[in-house]
């Protein structure tokens, strides 16, 4: 009986082993490009949203700093409004109110005459709501709707002020000064007067000059 000789099997060769080592890099590359596309694509899509985002945000601060600019005008001009209103209410009746007080007053003084100028740069350092003045004396008047013990302490600044301009100018007539409101607190009105300041208080249609025993004004 003959045995026939097999074959030798073929191992693996460089050029096998080669070609497989090939073959695995194209499929990293290929696998890696894919992700890194992935992960553009990914990055792409994010900066669009948050490009988006910041579009959103920025229409939403300009529409939120208009909204806050048209309400702080409006309010403004409300206060404006009160201010005017209570400046009527006073300025009718003062002059009769402080004349039973024996001051005589012939003029009550409005618009630009009500503020006072820096002698050298002309800008405004001050304004009066009221000034009332006669030969011998003057009155600065400042007319809240809700006065404040802040309202009282500014306004004596004020005729300080006032003070110091009529001394330039030579005027050494005395000078009080008066807080007027439609509404005022106890504090605010123990606050005014000892700051030596007149205060006036609505009552009904007209005003009256609240004056407790003792009460000594403020001359500046």
């Amino acid at each position: 009986m003959t045995t026939q000789a097999r074959e030798p099997e073929m191992g693996l060769t460089f050029e096998k082993v080669w070609a497989m080592f090939q073959e695995s890099d194209r499929r990293m590359r290929e696998e890696w490009e894919r992700r890194m596309q992935e992960w553009d694509m990914r990055m792409q899509e994010s900066d669009r949203r948050m490009q988006e985002w910041d579009r959103r945000m920025h229409k939403m601060t300009e529409e939120t700093d208009r909204q806050i600019k048209e309400t702080n005008k409006q309010i403004g001009n409300l206060g404006n409004r009160f201010g005017e209103l209570a400046e009527h209410l006073v300025s009718p009746n003062i002059v009769q109110k402080f004349n039973a007080l024996g001051f005589h007053f012939d003029d009550i003084s409005s618009g630009l005459r009500k503020v006072i100028e820096d002698e050298g740069s002309g800008q405004k350092i001050a304004e009066f709501d009221i000034l009332l003045e006669n030969e011998e004396s003057i009155i600065g008047v400042e007319v809240k709707t809700k006065p404040s013990r802040d309202d009282a302490a500014d306004h004596v600044r004020r005729l300080k002020i006032l003070r110091l301009n009529r001394d330039r100018k030579g005027d050494k007539r005395k000078i009080h000064g008066a807080l007027a409101g439609a509404i005022m607190s106890d504090t605010v009105k123990t606050a005014a007067l000892e700051a030596g300041l007149y205060v006036i208080i609505q009552t009904g249609d007209t005003v009256k000059i609240d004056i407790p025993e003792g009460f000594i004004p403020k001359t500046w």
